[in-house]
């Protein structure tokens, strides 16, 4: 039989995040949304309150200071967070990037574990002008230069870049793609303009630029000419928490705040979610974030066994990122003109959606590698 109930300590956990997001966050919204910017001092705060919580870096390994959560138990928690705004979860929850697990020596103190006590940020620079869903076609070279590297190329769409101590970047060698660590503070490395963005504010994103950037051999992450083998091999789990589950998140709550306001907003006497169309609005949206939250679980427990859910994983970004837009388009149509205005948050979510579908591979992309998988395959799995 398949037992979809969840442990006692996985719903304190929820339900721990759950106050948090609601107490702590969710206040700070309006003040971000109108500066784009959040204060460093609170955002230090949010962080001290978060780790005295254990809600420190929830998706790392418990031996290196995380929370050690199964695949399963963060995206749970991530529909919680997908409550909140974007530059809130980084700076409360902490985006330490997977991939410093592959840290070594005294890789590990810089970089590993300055970032798992929050004393620093690391970034990850992969995309480029001409290369983004397209993660192969990156042109930044690094070639040898006696036992060290010199980087030269250029990123974009850099998140956190401006508050980064270093980066993780991606860069052509003669053995293929290698990731290498890079300091801020390195000559030849120069940080580009904020790129204004439709949404999220308060996440900012920069372009990146690396002129003749020298770096010593100590400064590489992982295997020479495996980077993206160990870039990929960990992002399945980023897709379906930080896109699927915080979807779901964005959804839920857009769906709350519908239900609310059919409930007590009245037209020709009535109230709005007496008519069908309204209902057939919520009905709709009900049951495309339920058909997404469960796509996401499945996969996660996929991972979670040890299984190959890459095929999966792309299914759930397409559709719950697709998801997000549809319900959020319902949202502004129920509160109508309200919903356009920006004295409520309907019109934010609204842009906020709209990138789910870009980020993280577009859902052409993963259209075309979810069409490929089948016709490799030749059937379709059970």
């Amino acid at each position: 039989m398949i037992d979809f109930s969840l442990p006692n300590e996985t719903q304190m956990l929820v339900a721990t995040v759950k106050r948090f997001v609601e107490k702590e966050l969710n206040p700070l919204e309006d003040e971000i949304e109108r500066t784009n910017a959040i204060d460093s001092g609170v955002a230090d705060g949010l962080r001290r309150k978060a780790q005295e919580l254990g809600l420190w870096a929830m998706h790392m390994p418990e031996e290196m200071g995380g929370g050690g959560l199964s695949t399963v138990e963060f995206c749970l928690v991530n529909e919680q967070i997908g409550h909140t705004k974007d530059v809130l979860a980084r700076r409360a929850f902490g985006h330490v990037p997977s991939i410093l697990v592959r840290c070594a020596g005294a890789q590990r103190e810089k970089y590993l574990h300055a970032a798992m006590r929050g004393e620093i940020h690391v970034s990850v620079a992969m995309s480029e002008p001409e290369a983004g869903s397209d993660a192969n076609g990156i042109r930044t070279t690094a070639r040898r230069d006696g036992e060290g590297w010199i980087l030269n190329g250029s990123k974009h769409f850099i998140s956190d870049a401006d508050v980064a101590g270093a980066y993780i970047v991606t860069a052509h060698c003669e053995e293929g793609i290698s990731c290498f660590l890079v300091d801020r503070d390195t000559p030849g490395l120069e940080l580009g303009r904020i790129q204004k963005m439709m949404g999220h504010r308060g996440t900012h994103h920069n372009g990146l630029f690396l002129i003749n950037c020298r770096i010593g051999p100590e400064q590489l992450l992982g295997e020479l000419g495996r980077g993206m083998s160990i870039v990929l091999g960990l992002i399945n789990v980023a897709r379906l928490a930080y896109v699927g589950a915080r979807a779901v998140g964005m959804a839920s709550k857009l769906l709350e705040m519908s239900i609310k306001f059919a409930q007590q907003r009245c037209q020709f006497g009535a109230p709005i979610g007496s008519f069908q169309m309204v209902q057939k609005m919520l009905a709709d949206m009900q049951t495309e974030i339920y058909a997404a939250k469960v796509m996401v679980l499945n996969a996660a427990w996929e991972i979670d066994q040890g299984r190959d859910a890459r095929e999966k994983v792309s299914m759930v970004k397409l559709f719950a990122s697709e998801m997000l837009g549809r319900v959020a388009d319902n949202a502004v149509q129920i509160f109508g003109g309200m919903g356009y205005c920006t004295e409520l948050p309907i019109e934010r979510y609204y842009r906020d959606a709209r990138v789910f579908r870009l980020y993280d591979g577009t859902s052409e992309i993963h259209r075309i590698m979810i069409a490929r998988s089948l016709l490799e395959r030749g059937d379709v799995p059970l």
